[in-house]
């Protein structure tokens, strides 16, 4: 199911969850699905990492391990932190 600008329900919600807790100043529907969430793109640091995986830990049910060899990947941006998410969520 789609949403704005291509970003499905499940991704948004995602994004309203990044933007929540980091208290980020643009809209959920505004965060690109592909651009990087790190560095470039949305501009994240280590710090907005770890505080956005405690975030999704907390609401989903499952951990998200900093010692997980593809975590580079998992949040190479809000896309494919959604899907590692869906794969792995409890609730």
């Amino acid at each position: 199911m789609e949403t704005i600008e291509g970003m499905t329900q499940q991704e948004h919600e995602l994004a309203a969850l990044i933007v929540h807790t980091l208290n980020l100043d643009v809209a959920p529907e505004g965060i690109d699905v592909t651009a990087p969430l790190y560095r470039d793109g949305l501009g994240l640091d280590s710090i907005d990492i770890l505080e956005v995986a405690l975030a999704i830990s907390k609401t989903h049910g499952f951990q998200l391990r900093s010692d997980d060899g593809d975590n580079a990947r998992t949040f190479s941006c809000l896309r494919s932190l959604n899907q590692y998410v869906q794969q792995h969520r409890a609730r």
